[in-house]
Order: structure tokens, then C-alpha cells, then sequence
């Protein structure tokens, strides 16, 4: 076995981190750093970053490199930088997507999954336990987000932002009124106190 896969085995990254708006638990580029450098023994993890231009927009390639004397694994992940971001100056922008961009590449390296896949036993369980403490609804269904409210919260975030929310809240077309007024409320404080 090689000492790549022995440390894809043993390496537990937890997920330390909270997002207060979106009510999640994720993990870090830092997070999975200081759990895979006890298991690194001798070999060696670099981890570079190139700025690259595709068409007019700017990415940041974070590249993730496992050399254990014998063998070198690369892998490598793009994170977009933002156009602008109110309250961050333009370091802090590359540096978040600098960041964004070797969480990915780490994952991709040590075969760290960052969602709960459909068909795990866990997911079935998770949701099979959801649906029975969920009591069932006599009350009508909330109306759900207005065209309006969508394009606010569009022109409230970047496209980082957008594709987290996706990401964490599914598809635009799921999302109630209700919790789109709260989001908007939410975004548009974060963006007077930028």
C-alpha cells in the first residue's frame, strides 16, 4: 500500500468550523492541515498557488503535491476571485480564493469528501429520521421566493457567495419568501457594516 493511500485511510479532517447564516459546519484549508500533518511522517505535502487569466476573469490554481521519496501526486483545483467584495481589499479577495482553491485541491489529494452522498447507509438513515420527527402539515405551503427577492439576493452577493448558497440551500426554485426576506435582511446589514 502506499503511503499516499495509508494516510487517505487514517486521515480524519473534522469539520470545526460554523456558518452562523447558512447554520453549517464545514471545514478548512487550515482544518485538514493540522489533521494530515501528524500522519505525514517523512514525505513531503507542498501546496503552490498561480494566478491564471480565462477569458477576462482571473482564477487563483492552488495545486496540492504528495511526494513520499519514491512517487509525486498532484492535484490542482481553480477558485474564481471575485470582481469586488465589499469590505476586502484585493489581497483579501485573492487570498480567499486562494484559500477556496487549496480546500479543494486537499480534498482532491487525500479523498475528502465534503458532502453526504444519496446512496450512504448515514444519508438513508439521516433522512429516514428527519422525516419522522417532521410532523406532518395541515397549514398551506409558504409562498416561495419572488423573482424580485431572487435578484436582490443576486445583487447582494458575488458568484462565490451565490454558488455557496446553491450549494448549501439547493435550487433557487426551493427557496420560501420567508427565508429569502431573511437572507436579504441579513446581506444587506453585512454589506452597511462593510
Amino acid at each position: 500500500m502506499s503511503k499516499l493511500t495509508e494516510i487517505q485511510k487514517k486521515l480524519k479532517a473534522p469539520k470545526s468550523n460554523y456558518n452562523s447564516f447558512g447554520k453549517y459546519n464545514y471545514r478548512s484549508c487550515e482544518d485538514i492541515l493540522e489533521a494530515v500533518k501528524p500522519l505525514l511522517g517523512d514525505n513531503t505535502l507542498i501546496l503552490s498557488d498561480e494566478v491564471v487569466q480565462i477569458g477576462d476573469r482571473i482564477y487563483v490554481k492552488a495545486t496540492a503535491v504528495f511526494r513520499d521519496g519514491a512517487t509525486e501526486t498532484r492535484v490542482s483545483a481553480f477558485a474564481r476571485e471575485a470582481e469586488s467584495k465589499k469590505g476586502m481589499d484585493e489581497s483579501q479577495v485573492t487570498g480567499t480564493a486562494s484559500s477556496y482553491a487549496r480546500k479543494y485541491a486537499l480534498n482532491g489529494l487525500f479523498l475528502i469528501d465534503d458532502t453526504k452522498d444519496a446512496d450512504t447507509d448515514e444519508f438513508v438513515k439521516a433522512t429516514e429520521r428527519t422525516k419522522a420527527k417532521t410532523p406532518k402539515r395541515t397549514e398551506p405551503e409558504e409562498p416561495m421566493m419572488t423573482p424580485l427577492q431572487k435578484a436582490k439576493i443576486q445583487r447582494l452577493t458575488d458568484e462565490n457567495q451565490w454558488v455557496i448558497m446553491v450549494g448549501t440551500y439547493g435550487e433557487p426554485e426551493t427557496w420560501t419568501s420567508a427565508q429569502a426576506d431573511k437572507w436579504i435582511e441579513q446581506l444587506e446589514r453585512r454589506a452597511n457594516n462593510a
